[in-house]
């Protein structure tokens, strides 16, 4: 009688695709706010609810990031990226506009407390994990993008 081994290879496992979504906005106040409102529905859909820490953070972030993208990134006739992206580790959004002169400045500070703005790059680097920008590759311009590790990442991590 003859008996032989059988194995079943198992798959290797796939890490979970990250989910991404992508959109031009016109520079004006209207495509701002859509873009601010498509951040938080298509994070509550991947499953960080509108009220969670994560969604209300990111959404605040990104409120911000676009609100500068139109009002100092603005070229007429030029619109706006926005970039979402989800992995089981860190949400990330980044915004591209065409001026490349109007780049953030890389350590922030408070500003005077009689201005009236200039405290959206300080909300930014307090809320999110990490920021930054990189200068757009293929034609004039800059992405200003930030992270942020939801708070469940946060408890797995040492």
């Amino acid at each position: 009688m003859k008996t032989s081994d059988t194995t079943t290879a198992q798959a290797p496992e796939v890490p979970a695709s990250p989910h991404e979504f992508a959109m031009q906005f016109t520079s004006t106040p209207r495509g701002a706010r859509l873009a601010r409102r498509l951040v938080s529905h298509r994070l509550d859909q991947w499953g960080h609810p509108y009220d969670s820490p994560a969604n209300e953070t990111l959404t605040l972030i990104a409120a911000e990031l676009t609100s500068n993208a139109m009002r100092h990134g603005h070229v007429p006739g030029r619109d706006f990226h926005l970039r979402l992206t989800a992995t089981p580790e860190t949400l990330r959004v980044e915004v591209t506009d065409t001026r490349t002169e109007q780049v953030p400045p890389s350590s922030v500070h408070e500003a005077p407390g009689d201005a009236e703005s200039g405290r959206g790059l300080l909300l930014v680097a307090r809320l999110a994990t990490r920021w930054g920008t990189d200068p757009r590759p293929a034609a004039p311009g800059k992405t200003v993008w930030a992270e942020l590790i939801p708070e469940t990442s946060r408890a797995v991590r040492p």
